[in-house]
């Protein structure tokens, strides 16, 4: 079956149901074209960075900083999406945003070099909270957020729990209630396999995982996330006094009127919908990188 969005679009046709969920909901990269993980790590070695484990909550979270710190700028930290490392979800615009900034990224518990904790599930409250230490590791009083997927959720759940932290915020293709993603979604997901998650996923985690035999465990764990998401409350939603850049794709899995709505909601919001650009491919759009850096640079309301 072909599956749509909107005015009959197919995003995803002749794909089968699981298979199409794991792509979209998890933030997986399948058609972002993102880079190699070769490539990744050339773009590395040509700018400053790096690289280490924090003592976080029962974790050693594998973090990178990417530029060089700014007198005049917070540092840019980016929450990757579910099923993904640092360089599926921002092998692209990392090293595009990192000449102009200091960046800093890492992975969440079970994802990529962090090892898991087994009998601990993930749930976006205790990656949350996680963020919020991290920072508190690297001696960050304030800092930029942008999250993609599901990391966008968390994104704008530090800034509701921790708002001295965050100084401005980038949602890109967040989801902050359940009908704002498209229904079949949900019962897809029910059905979430590791065996339809894409290789080149799969093939990410395996290259750099601690422990690779738990990619089964990473995938179920990560679905069953999503599964168990429950609605930001409104009033949370209208709390956040961040300035708030909200993206998603014309094609995305989140629904153009959750974006709208979500904007509505956010004191200080702006909202960009790229055309031609569906889930998997929102963190590699052309555009996305300068339109980043000139939201971030903007001057604060007064």
């Amino acid at each position: 079956m072909a599956l749509t969005v909107g005015k009959g679009r197919s995003v995803a046709s002749k794909l089968p149901l699981v298979a199409a969920a794991l792509l979209f909901i998890l933030g997986i990269a399948l058609a972002r074209a993102a880079p190699s993980l070769e490539q990744y790590q050339m773009e590395q070695k040509q700018q400053p960075v790096r690289t280490g484990y924090a003592p976080v909550n029962g974790l050693r979270l594998y973090f990178e900083i990417h530029g060089a710190a700014s007198s005049t700028q917070p540092p840019l930290v980016l929450l990757h999406g579910g099923g993904d490392t640092i360089q599926t979800s921002f092998g692209q615009l990392l090293p595009a945003l990192a000449r102009q900034r200091q960046m800093i990224a890492f992975e969440q518990q079970g994802y990529g070099h962090t090892a898991d904790i087994k009998e601990r599930p993930f749930s976006f409250e205790q990656s949350t909270d996680d963020t919020a230490a991290l920072l508190d590791y690297l001696h960050v009083e304030q800092a930029d957020l942008l999250g993609f997927s599901n990391g966008g959720t968390i994104a704008l759940l530090v800034a509701s729990r921790y708002p001295h932290r965050v100084r401005k915020l980038v949602l890109l293709s967040a989801l902050l209630s359940r009908d704002g993603a498209y229904p079949w979604l949900w019962e897809a997901m029910d059905n979430a396999r590791l065996e339809n998650m894409p290789k080149e996923l799969q093939q990410a985690y395996l290259a750099v995982a601690p422990e690779p035999g738990n990619l089964r465990l990473m995938h179920d764990k990560a679905a069953q996330r999503v599964r168990d998401f429950k609605d930001i409350p409104a009033d949370t939603v209208r709390a956040v006094r961040a300035p708030t850049l909200v993206v998603i794709g014309d094609s995305d899995v989140i629904r153009p009127e959750h974006a709208v709505e979500s904007f509505r909601r956010l004191p200080q919001a702006q909202l960009a919908i790229l055309p031609g650009t569906n889930h998997m491919q929102v963190t590699s759009h052309g555009a996305l990188a300068a339109m980043v850096a000139a939201f971030l640079d903007s001057p604060l309301a007064k």
